[in-house]
């Protein structure tokens, strides 16, 4: 490969004379960094005899980003500061905290306005009020006015009507959501698969009667399990179920997928991140970050082995690092750990659903309604 003017044009997709810095630098950074240093003298000739000749300060950039990189004292933030400092590098998080998804990771949208806020950012330096030279020498009154150029465009609607950071947030969030989905129907496909081999229990209609009046108790109490279970259910400012089976399969089923957070905000704020969270929060915090592949582990581990089985935290842990139904590896024991230490926040939780009794084994009801709950949890409304 022959990096001279055509490749960087061709890289580019502009002709000599409309090349930017971006896309000088982004064409070089395209190849390995010696091959590049090799090409700059004789690029930086080509430029200016195209009338394009940019200026000395960002040429000195190039050669010394280059050899930072060749020599391997250059990190990925030094690279990505460099390229923004070309004056029409979209910043990848900004000061309003918003933040671009990675170039190969970009939907429609995303590139869309990600293309736009570059032509954007080229009509801010050709009106000199993005200054590059200021930019690549470090000068932080430069990097201000780049930063909230920015930052306003991406809070200010397009002719469209469309606000660009909340465009691409909105399709970040379908993206996110579709995944979740495909994910949910194939885990709920191979739960299926493992209970079509196995027997079904019968239903403890005396013990599930009692769960279920335990819970209609619980569920009108204020704090702490209470809260957490109606969250997890939805049954905030909801009546409860008549039917046992039914409030009992919502509130179990709430467990293994949560329908809502935690009402009382003044009280609850998941965003406090430098305060400590509250045990509800935690709980909630655990239950959400546990994976389709843990649940699903646990529960055909559980629906196999049947009641009097150990179902604590670090058994479960261990259940699923041992599993045959998924795929994972947790040969780290920090892999074993970080798993123990979510299903702590759920093993009290089944225990008021009777689930588990009160040394962590399975009952005959968690058995029976264990799978049936993570069925309905995972099932489409």
């Amino acid at each position: 490969m022959t990096v001279d003017m055509d490749f960087v044009s061709e890289h580019a997709g502009r002709p000599p004379a409309r090349l930017t810095r971006r896309d000088v630098a982004r064409a070089l950074l395209a190849v390995p960094s010696g091959q590049a240093l090799v090409a700059v003298p004789d690029l930086r000739r080509a430029m200016f005899a195209a009338g394009n000749p940019l200026s000395a300060a960002f040429w000195d950039s190039v050669k010394a980003t280059l050899a930072a990189i060749e020599n391997g004292v250059a990190t990925v933030g030094d690279v990505q500061r460099w390229l923004e400092a070309t004056g029409t590098e979209p910043i990848l998080i900004t000061r309003d905290y918003f933040v671009w998804p990675e170039e190969g990771e970009r939907g429609p949208v995303a590139t869309e306005l990600y293309e736009l806020l570059v032509a954007h950012l080229e009509e801010r330096v050709e009106s000199g009020e993005i200054d590059p030279d200021r930019l690549v020498a470090g000068d932080s009154a430069a990097r201000e006015v780049y930063e909230r150029i920015q930052d306003r465009w991406l809070a200010t609607p397009l002719p469209d009507g469309r606000v660009p950071g909340a465009a691409v947030s909105d399709e970040l969030d379908q993206e996110l959501f579709a995944s979740w989905d495909e994910e949910e129907a194939f885990a709920l496909s191979e739960l299926r698969r493992v209970l079509a081999d196995l027997p079904e229990p019968s239903l403890p209609s005396a013990e599930l009667a009692a769960a279920a009046g335990r819970l209609r108790a619980l569920l009108t109490e204020p704090g702490y399990p209470g809260n957490v279970l109606r969250a997890c259910a939805g049954l905030d400012g909801e009546p409860l179920p008549e039917d046992d089976t039914e409030l009992w399969l919502t509130v179990a089923a709430g467990v293994a997928s949560p329908v809502s957070d935690l009402q009382d905000e003044d009280e609850h704020q998941f965003w406090d991140l430098e305060g400590e969270l509250s045990q509800e929060d935690a709980a909630l915090a655990a239950l959400c970050t546990i994976h389709h592949a843990d649940w699903l582990a646990t529960v055909a581990a559980l629906a196999r082995r049947g009641p009097g089985v150990l179902a604590s935290p670090e058994r479960i842990a261990r259940l699923v690092a041992e599993s045959d139904d998924i795929d994972v590896d947790m040969d780290d024991p920090e892999d074993l750990e970080t798993t123990e230490s979510l299903f702590t926040s759920v093993t009290p939780l089944w225990r008021e659903l009777g689930i588990v009794d009160d040394h962590t084994v399975l009952t005959a009801l968690g058995w029976w309604g264990l799978p049936k709950a993570l069925e309905r949890a995972w099932s489409p409304e």
